[in-house]
Parts: C-alpha cells; structure tokens; sequence
C-alpha cells in the first residue's frame, strides 16, 4: 500500500458534527452506555488535546481527551480514538495517539487513563490498572483499563473512583 499523507490537527468546534458522524458510524448507537461514555456527559473534552487525522479535507480519524480525577489525582481520560475502516492498520490511530499523548505531557499533564486492548495502546506505554485500584461508574472490564504515565512514578499512590474533573463541568 501507498504512504497516505495524513496532516494531524488540533480539533475546533467546526469539527463536531463530522467526529460525531464518525462515531455513529464506527461506534453505533451502543456507545453511549458504556461507562467511558457517562464520565462525558457533563465534561467537555479538551480541543487543545483533542487531534484529527485528515487527507486532504476527508476526516478520517479523530482523538479526544477528557478531564478527569483519579481519586484526588488529576489525570486524563483518552478516548474515544477511531479511524474510518478503509484507514485502519495504516498508522493513522498510532499517529493520533502519539501527538495526544506528546501534546498532554508538553502541557504539564501527568496521567492518562482510557478503557481499550492492552496489546494495542501497551505499544505507547499503557499498563493495566492494578486491580483495585480505580473504579469507573457503570459496568467496566477492569482488565480494559488502561493507564500511562506522563512522568515517570506519576501513578506510583494514585488510587480511587475515575469521574469527570467537575471543575470544568458545562
């Protein structure tokens, strides 16, 4: 296959309707009661650390990050990450991922949670969570929670309920 050329940028609010199009279409309607889904209902992600992927002027993936607490530990919820099927296992996700989580570090930002496959976010420093040590509102596979650490030891003592940063509430 031929090298796409993919321009990552950050989101802006004239981006919405097509992200959430390209939810439907790659999430469909089940999304919404997944427990990732209820810590964004009353949060708004970050446009700042939230990136699309395009060719040309076709969105064909999009990253979104949101405010979050562990316990009394701020962090980042990452997610949801998607890419069109026709641009799947081409380096679109990897490439979204990595300016998210480039962009969370330079900005001061330590942690970075999400619920996702080990196997695929373990190859940009994900682990999973101890279990135990962090719970999420509504049903959640606890072997699917995932978190990196931003700085080095940033997790070392950080335990509790993940839940929306309330302080940026809409």
């Amino acid at each position: 296959m031929s090298e796409l050329d993919v321009t990552i940028l950050a989101e802006t609010p004239k981006d919405a309707q097509a992200i959430e199009r390209l939810h439907e279409r790659t999430f469909g309607p089940g999304r919404f009661v997944l427990s990732a889904y209820r810590l964004r209902e009353h949060v708004d992600h970050l446009l700042d650390l939230s990136f699309t992927a395009r060719i040309g002027t076709l969105l064909v993936g999009s990253v979104r990050q949101l405010p979050i607490s562990i316990g009394d530990t701020p962090a980042l919820m990452l997610g949801p990450l998607t890419v069109e099927p026709p641009f799947r296992k081409r380096g679109v996700g990897r490439m979204l991922l990595d300016r998210s989580l480039q962009d969370a570090k330079a900005k001061g930002h330590r942690l970075v949670v999400l619920v996702g496959d080990e196997p695929y976010y373990s190859r940009v420093g994900f682990k999973v969570i101890p279990k135990g040590r962090a719970t999420m509102p509504g049903p959640v596979d606890y072997s699917r929670l995932l978190v990196a650490e931003l700085v080095e030891g940033a997790f070392e003592g950080v335990s509790g309920e993940i839940r929306p940063d309330w302080s940026k509430a809409r």
